[in-house]
């Protein structure tokens, strides 16, 4: 069990990774909030409900309220926000209500913009089950919903009381599920934590045989990597920003895809690799680094074949939420273990390391 602290201007919580959290989730959250609220929603999709549902409620004394949220990008969204707002309110939910986000990152995404806008705001709680919420999209405080013209366009900041991921949990996790999931670790190390990426290269057949303290090891770093940015850059102003690394390019791949095709750490991978090739070209990693890091990633992989135009991709780049002002803002590594955000990356330089991210996914073996 280790526990990550979370310090920023507006909030201080803990992040708690290890095994059997669910089923002492109950007195868990009351330590933290004082007591259980009369009123305690739980946000979750119907799969992971039939699976968890019994160890989540074992130590309830009350069973909560649950909410439904359909699986997929194309239920991320203000038509499900709004459906999901008014059964909270049409079951009695009040200013002292509580949100607990059961799930994937899409559950923790919209649970977070929930709590943040029910009666102006509501105390919420992550639960987060798969590997890549776990690591990432449950830390942080930031939540929101996709719009057809770009994902997470529309959002806020709030943050939780407290994050619980089990590693347990972990156990019904798809095997691609769990790759797409490494690849934000991946990212971790590459941008900040250069011993992640060590014991990524060393331990991967540990890590993806699910070994309990591998898991554990890398689920804590990343967490450790992503807190230390959020402390220092709460609002995405300067430092957090490297927290994007691969998602320029990976968020254009999924809007280009129609977010059917790609797991989003799949799209993340991929978008990495076009990063890494600019990051290459500029100098600011060496040849070998490259080899070092594109290896690393496809160490996790497989990666799905893609058979997309580049020209394309760059188009979708430019909703990028990152962009102001029409400036294109792009995350590179210096080295491994740093990272740096520029805005003078041309049109042409990102087309050309969309080509060559391509030309390597055109080698991938079909599903």
């Amino acid at each position: 069990m280790q526990t990550i602290r979370v310090d920023t201007p507006s909030a201080k919580y803990d992040v708690v990774a290890g095994s059997g959290l669910l089923q002492s989730l109950a007195p868990r959250i009351q330590r933290i909030a004082g007591r259980l609220p009369r009123r305690v929603f739980v946000l979750t999709s119907a799969p992971i409900w039939a699976l968890w549902s019994e160890a989540f409620l074992a130590s309830f004394p009350e069973a909560p309220i649950v909410l439904f949220l359909e699986p997929g990008e194309k239920h991320k969204s203000l038509a499900s926000v709004e459906k999901l707002l008014r059964q909270m309110a049409r079951a009695g939910g009040d200013r002292g209500s509580l949100l607990i986000a059961f799930g994937g990152g899409i559950v923790g995404d919209v649970g977070g913009f929930l709590a943040a806008i029910y009666m102006r705001g509501i105390a919420y709680v992550q639960v987060p089950t798969t590997f890549l919420a776990q690591v990432d999209s449950s830390v942080g405080g930031k939540t929101g919903v996709n719009l057809p013209e770009g994902k997470n366009l529309v959002g806020c900041f709030h943050h939780p009381l407290a994050v619980f991921a089990d590693i347990g949990v972990l156990a019904t996790l798809p095997d691609r599920e769990l790759r797409a999931g490494l690849m934000e670790s991946v990212k971790a190390g590459i941008i900040r934590d250069r011993s992640l990426v060590r014991f990524m290269e060393e331990h991967a057949g540990e890590i993806l045989d699910r070994d309990a303290k591998a898991l554990e090891k890398v689920i804590a770093a990343s967490i450790r990597m992503k807190a230390g940015v959020v402390g220092k850059d709460e609002r995405e102003s300067g430092l957090r920003m490297i927290l994007n690394f691969g998602h320029t390019v990976g968020h254009a791949l999924e809007q280009a895809t129609g977010y059917k095709t790609l797991l989003h750490g799949e799209a993340i991978g991929w978008g990495m690799i076009a990063a890494l090739s600019l990051a290459r070209k500029r100098g600011t990693i060496s040849s070998s680094q490259f080899d070092r890091l594109e290896n690393l990633i496809h160490l996790y992989g497989p990666l799905p074949a893609l058979q997309l135009k580049a020209k394309k991709i760059v188009a979708a780049t430019g909703g990028d939420k990152k962009n102001v002002g029409g400036v294109r803002r792009f995350v590179l590594p210096i080295g491994i273990g740093d990272a740096g955000v520029v805005e003078d990356v041309s049109p042409v330089e990102l087309e050309a390391a969309v080509v060559y991210m391509l030309a390597r996914a055109a080698k991938q073996p079909a599903d």
